[in-house]
């Protein structure tokens, strides 16, 4: 790596690890240098810029367009005007020097445009607060003087780059621009330069707004719309997500994420806020995520949720024909179909701001973006008047054809892909193979243990919490289960798939079995699934989105062996729980089934704790050839893992199996006795 784009991605990595700086994957840096041409040997100008769909805070190498900049200069020459700019980001890969890198973005003119060695592009909510104001070019002028010029609003292309550069070039003195109802550009001789002009523009424009804002840019506080009290608001938070959830994915499935920080909820509360919703956000990169507008669900906290239910519905009706009524007020017959008709953003005043998109990580940044727009609001309202870009203007950006290209590039989506599972027992064994394979195929995962530090170890091993998260679950205890359920709404939105696989085993013949050895294995298994079953049909039937639930049994629910009287009888429950919950919950898209496993031995918790030195002891095997035991005495003559479990539920839960419920799958590599009859 030379020099240069060392120092490039360096200040990248800086800018973008301040949110205050730039949203996540918004705004692009570039530098320019000199390189070989492969062919000629001679050196060549080149520039370095952020490649699309990059992230500036994580950026890498790979993520780097790299450029000849004769070849887009000369772009100058054959440019055909705004009208058929976009055709121009194709031109880019003609000017690409070597092989691999990013694909260039469709702000590479800015850069590559710009006479000055060092640019930055960035989103801050100071300085797009400025951007948004009223009179945003008066505000400019007043607060930095020569040093930082005027652009009127452009949508980002290669125009946007031939103005920013002339605007350079007629002003010696500039070290960047503040973009109309979108962001700042700023530009060095040095990296450190430019950064240095970056932070200055931004640090400028957030002191004027700290020095001179009014102390309640959004108005009076609402009386009655003041935050309920934290435990409260995250409880009536749990309440409303499944049926939050049914507004959000009536057109495509949705995971949500939760906000109720106090920028949220400041502006909640507030006289503006229903005004300024309206409104929208403005930067291009809000609205891509958070749509064009909100939907505010215009009850006090202090209405119960039925009443939020019923106003929702009728908001949602609303909102759908507001939403395809703008769609038709501007689009052309070249226009990207609609996407849908359903809010990204959802805020509930004294509750909280709920976002979704297509999973976790989606979610959460469209609900990082509305807090910036929040923040941008608040600016430009404390020293002006909010006033975005036009609708149409949103429009244009919101279906551009560029980004639905994007769009129909992304791989197809995984099979449980927009879905969140909680598992339970899931800190070890079958378990955790489950919870992985889950994930692995696109779900977020909620995994349950008694074990809280277990749970949370085995969350992290799958990944972030974008991913899974873990909690303590006593399944056996009505109010932990739903405390697990409610952190799978708070940290996904909603709940699709249930995994009931918490269990134990205790091996004694019946005259040894004690009335405690019963009981507790038929609480966990019998009535532990019972209850994390009722939890989870519940906010399954709120969402009206179907679901899943899977009941991990046994072998033994159907086969009588020796002394496990207790554990089989629990088995037995569980496996006919599926039957009668299939019957009870098809009505609601519901589909119930179960898997029977047999001899799961290498990585149980089951078999770890005992259950395999007991059953080792009735078979007179050792205990370490337990497994190859069990393997020898079935008819494929294959030890059973966990993994071959986690397989099954994958399968059974996944669209290939939209019309099974009611089914009970042998995964024991076949035992004869246990057939299904």
């Amino acid at each position: 790596m030379n020099e240069t784009v060392a120092r490039l991605l360096a200040r990248s990595n800086r800018l973008g690890a301040d949110p205050a700086n730039t949203n996540y994957a918004g705004g692009n840096t570039s530098a320019k240098g000199v390189g070989t041409d492969p062919v000629t040997g001679r050196e060549v100008e080149l520039v370095w810029v952020k490649g699309s769909g990059g992230d500036l805070g994580t950026l890498t190498e790979a993520g780097l367009a790299v450029l000849r900049l004769d070849r887009v200069r000369a772009l100058v020459d054959v440019y055909p005007g705004v009208g058929r700019e976009d055709g121009m980001v194709a031109a880019f890969d003609h000017c690409l020097h070597g092989r691999g890198g990013a694909a260039p973005s469709i702000d590479t003119a800015m850069h590559a445009l710009v006479d000055a060695a060092h640019v930055d592009h960035l989103h801050p909510d100071s300085g797009i607060a400025i951007a948004t104001a009223a009179d945003g070019e008066e505000l400019t002028g007043k607060i930095f003087g020569e040093r930082v010029v005027w652009v009127p609003w452009r949508r980002p292309g290669f125009q946007l780059g031939l103005d920013v550069a002339a605007i350079k070039a007629a002003n010696p003195r500039a070290v960047g621009t503040v973009l109309g109802g979108h962001g700042i550009t700023a530009w060095g001789a040095t990296s450190d330069e430019a950064e240095a002009n970056s932070r200055w523009i931004i640090e400028t424009a957030r002191a004027y707004l700290d020095a001179h804002g009014k102390a309640d840019p959004f108005g009076a506080v609402v009386p009655g719309h003041e935050p309920l009290p934290e435990a409260e608001r995250r409880a009536r938070a749990a309440a409303l997500a499944p049926h939050l959830r049914a507004v959000a994915a009536r057109d495509r499935p949705v995971v949500g994420h939760f906000t109720d920080s106090p920028a949220v909820l400041e502006f909640l509360a507030s006289e503006k806020l229903v005004p300024l919703a309206e409104l929208g956000t403005s930067c291009p990169d809000h609205f891509l995520r958070t749509k064009v507008k909100p939907l505010v669900l215009d009850v006090p906290p202090a209405a119960s949720v039925e009443e939020c239910v019923a106003r929702l519905a009728g908001l949602h009706e609303a909102y759908r024909a507001d939403y395809r009524a703008y769609y038709e007020r501007h689009a052309t017959p070249g226009s990207p179909p609609m996407r849908g008709a359903d809010p990204a953003v959802v805020l509930v005043p004294g509750v909280g701001m709920f976002s979704y998109g297509k999973d976790k990580q989606t979610a959460r940044v469209a609900g990082e973006f509305y807090v910036n727009a929040i923040n941008v609001m608040r600016g430009a309202e404390s020293v002006s008047r909010y006033s975005p870009i036009s609708e149409a203007e949103k429009f244009r950006i919101e279906y551009w054809e560029l980004e639905e290209a994007k769009l129909r590039r992304m791989p197809a989506p995984r099979s449980h892909a927009g879905r969140v599972a909680l598992v339970t027992g899931a800190a070890s064994g079958i378990g955790r193979a489950v919870a992985r394979r889950l994930a692995a195929e696109g779900a977020c995962v909620v995994i349950a243990d008694l074990d809280a530090d277990e749970a949370r170890a085995a969350a992290e091993e799958i990944g972030s919490t974008d991913v899974a998260v873990g909690v303590r679950a006593d399944v056996t205890d009505a109010g932990q289960v739903r405390a697990a359920v409610d952190a799978a709404l708070l940290a996904f939105g909603g709940l699709d798939l249930v995994v009931n696989n918490a269990g134990l085993s205790i091996s004694k013949p019946l005259l040894e079995t004690t009335e405690a050895d019963w009981d507790v294995q038929h609480d966990v298994m019998a009535r532990g699934s019972f209850l994390v079953s009722q939890a989870a049909a519940r906010v399954m039937i709120a969402q009206g989105l179907g679901g899943d639930i899977v009941y991990v049994s046994s072998k033994n629910s159907v086969f009588a062996g020796p002394d496990n009287i207790a554990y089989s009888a629990a088995k037995a429950d569980q496996a006919h729980q599926v039957r009668l919950l299939a019957a009870e919950l098809g009505g609601h898209g519901i589909r119930v089934n179960g898997v029977n496993p047999d001899g799961v031995v290498r990585g149980s918790g089951i078999f770890a704790g005992g259950w395999g030195a007991q059953r080792a002891a009735v078979y007179g095997v050792p205990e370490e050839e337990l497994g190859r035991f069990y393997a020898q005495r079935t008819l494929l003559k294959r030890e059973v893992l966990p993994e071959h479990v986690a397989n099954a539920v994958t399968a059974l839960t996944s669209a290939e199996f939209s019309h099974t419920t009611g089914l009970h799958v042998p995964v024991d590599a076949g035992v004869a006795a246990a057939f299904l009859r």
